[in-house]
This record gives structure tokens, sequence and C-alpha cells, in this order.
């Protein structure tokens, strides 16, 4: 026998999807049945939350954002978003391996490298209406800092660095929303890092999981997997998409943006 739901467990339901989904954004059309017991919800369609026309955007990372790879500044992701979506302006605040975490002893081959995250962020435009953050690899492939705890705020460690970007953000940015991106697969991924013994995948998950927590908007690139780093027509060194592999990236990045 097929019945209705009444009215109070559709809502039930509704708000049970709308956490799965992350967005309060649902057409109320939809059909809600119980065939031998077994919930079946059907919804017509999912109204896009971001319009990206005309917003300022401040992409904070590490060499992807930068471009390292790409020969054509105009072919780095967040400028084909930008065309693509008809965005104001976009600003590029990345930086070859450069980390979330601050590091206890200085990096003496690569001072560069030490220039994290969080010290970046003062520097960034004021006005932006979105801040998007890509990084963790770096954190994962070299420098000192602890993976850390995801309740802890220390500086020093994985989880407590990203913890405290977003409250920076947040108090910097009062009205920008703000969207963390985890990082895409790379080559030797599984290798342990140094020194908690994590891989990669470790990483992404603390990002995600962090920014769940905390109701921030997570683009979970290392799920979504858009490119394999063994292919060596997108990604020649098995790390940094050359001018294809940012293409595909901006292609991801912006149908997910819209779903915000």
């Amino acid at each position: 026998m097929i019945k209705l739901i009444n009215f109070n467990e559709i809502s039930k339901i509704k708000n049970a999807l709308r956490l799965i989904y992350k967005t309060k954004a649902f057409i109320d059309k939809y059909i809600v049945v119980i065939y031998n017991k077994i919930v079946i919800v059907r919804i017509s369609e999912r109204k896009n939350i971001m319009d990206l026309n005309g917003l300022t955007v401040n992409f904070l990372g590490d060499s992807i954002t930068e471009g390292y790879g790409v020969i054509e500044p105009g072919n780095v992701y967040h400028q084909i978003i930008k065309e693509k979506y008809n965005l104001k302006q976009v600003y590029n605040y990345g930086i070859s391996g450069t980390r979330i975490a601050r590091q206890t002893v200085p990096s003496a081959d690569c001072p560069r490298n030490d220039l994290y995250f969080e010290l970046r962020s003062e520097i960034m435009q004021p006005s932006a209406d979105v801040i998007v953050v890509f990084g963790g690899t770096n954190d994962y492939a070299h420098g000192d800092a602890a993976f850390g705890t995801q309740d802890s705020e220390d500086v020093y460690t994985f989880c407590g660095a990203v913890n405290s970007l977003i409250n920076k953000l947040r108090r910097d940015f009062p009205k920008a929303k703000i969207i963390f991106m985890t990082p895409l697969h790379r080559t030797f991924e599984t290798n342990l890092s140094d020194p908690d013994s994590k891989i990669l995948e470790d990483y992404a998950k603390a990002i995600s999981e962090i920014c769940n927590k905390r109701n921030i908007d997570v683009i979970d690139l290392f799920k979504i997997n858009p490119l394999d780093p063994e292919d060596k027509e997108l990604v020649p060194d098995g790390l940094h998409p050359n001018d294809k592999g940012h293409s595909i990236m901006a292609d991801v990045i912006g149908k997910e943006l819209l779903k915000i």
C-alpha cells in the first residue's frame, strides 16, 4: 500500500535532506511516500543559492592557485571561473610551497614556504564577497607542524591552524562567504607524513570535518577527484595540473560554487 506521509513527517525528512545537501534552497514540490515501510523521496528541483555574477572573490592558496604548471595566466582555474561566471574581480593570493600551519623551525632552504595562509590573509582584498581557501597538500608534504586535533587552535599544528584561519577570516571579513577546498589527489599521497605518519587523505578529511562542524562550506575536491594524478596529459608532474587540467578543475569548482 502506498500512502502520503503526514505533514510533520515530511518536515522531519525535509530538514534531514537539508543537512545532507547543506542548503535550505529546496523547491517545496516533492513527493514523499511509504512503500512497504520504505520512505521514497523525489525532489523535483534544487535551486542554486550563489549567484556568482558581479562578485569579487579572493583565492588564498599554494602553487596550484598561483598557477604553477600553467602556460597562459588566463588558464588558471580561477581566471576561467571569472570569465565563465562573469565575476567582477578575482584576486590571486596563491604562493607556491606555502602551508596552512606555521612552522616551529624556519625553512632555511626556501623561506617563502613559511608565508602561512593566515599571515597572507592580512593583505587580501577587504571588500571581497567570497573567500576560497585551497591548501593542505604542502602541510602534508613538508614542514615540521604536527597534525593536531580538530578541536585545537594551536597554529603550530595543521588542525589548529585551520581553526585559527577560520576564526581570522570570520573576524576580518564578516560579510564574506568563506569556502574551503580540500587538496587534489597527488602521486605518492599514501606516503606517511612527518612527524605524525599521516597520509594526504587525513588532511583532506580534517579540512572537511572541521569546516562541517563550524558551518563553513567545503568543496571536497579530494572526494570528487576531478583529476587523476597519474594522467600525464593533465597533471604532468603528478601534482600540478596544466592548462587542460585547470580547465577541468574550473568546470568542477564552478559547478560546486553554484550549489553553495
